[in-house]
């Protein structure tokens, strides 16, 4: 029986990246369906996505949220659906191509391999960063090492956002138990993993940063994963 694979992309205003996007990862020589969980996005992205399903309807799904939830949540509602829909590997990645599609095969054929959790890394031997300003890759990278640290684990790129996941490791992680919204959640779902004995890999990748629309980071976003590392260690994963 085939597998059946599935990238989540939580939408905000990324009305110039869903077609282009799609196109890509439809192009892949892997067959991928695509769920995007879009927050009321202003600019119209859930309409564009709407256009889109009408070509692709059995490849493309849209869950529409009452507000901004956060990504966390986004990604939590999209997990909870993939699951409800029988898929084998669930994939997450953002929606401006920092993230290359082409990565997602890679991703995939790790976890086909034997891996549980493959992460697009941009901290391991062969990862790269580009359009990055100095400054925001040396917060990046240390921020990650604050949270190795903290949390004595040995991923490098404990912030990163492109993962691939088995379904069992989803139906295993007590996802009603984490409530984090942006980086604390990235790093809270790899946490949980290792603690439950899942194996991690990283995959080397190069991070682009987006070329159309505005960065979703924020004061708020970097506060809640720097002091939520300390509460990970007690939370019930």
């Amino acid at each position: 029986m085939a597998t059946k694979s599935i990238v989540i992309i939580p939408t905000y205003n990324e009305l110039d990246n869903v077609g282009p996007m799609v196109n890509a990862i439809l192009a892949l020589k892997r067959n991928f369906d695509i769920l995007f969980i879009d927050d009321q996005s202003p600019d119209g992205t859930a309409t564009e996505i709407e256009k889109l399903q009408a070509k692709h309807p059995e490849q493309i799904h849209l869950e529409k949220r009452p507000g901004k939830l956060g990504l966390g949540t986004a990604y939590i509602h999209g997990f909870k659906w993939a699951m409800s829909n029988n898929y084998d590997y669930i994939i997450e990645m953002d929606c401006d191509f920092s993230h290359n599609p082409s990565d997602l095969i890679r991703l995939l054929e790790s976890c086909e391999s034997g891996v549980d959790v493959a992460i697009g890394s941009r901290y391991c031997r062969g990862g790269h960063v580009k359009n990055w300003p100095l400054k925001r890759i040396l917060m990046s990278y240390f921020a990650s090492v604050y949270v190795r640290i903290i949390l004595m684990i040995g991923i490098k790129d404990t912030t990163a956002g492109f993962k691939c996941y088995r379904a069992e490791v989803l139906k295993t992680i007590k996802l009603d138990n984490i409530t984090f919204k942006g980086y604390a959640f990235q790093i809270c779902m790899k946490y949980a993993a290792l603690k439950h004995g899942f194996i991690v890999k990283e995959i080397p990748i190069t991070f682009v940063d987006r070329i159309v629309g505005e960065s979703k980071m924020s004061t708020g976003i970097f506060k809640e994963a720097f002091l939520g590392v300390w509460k990970m260690r007690k939370m019930k994963l």
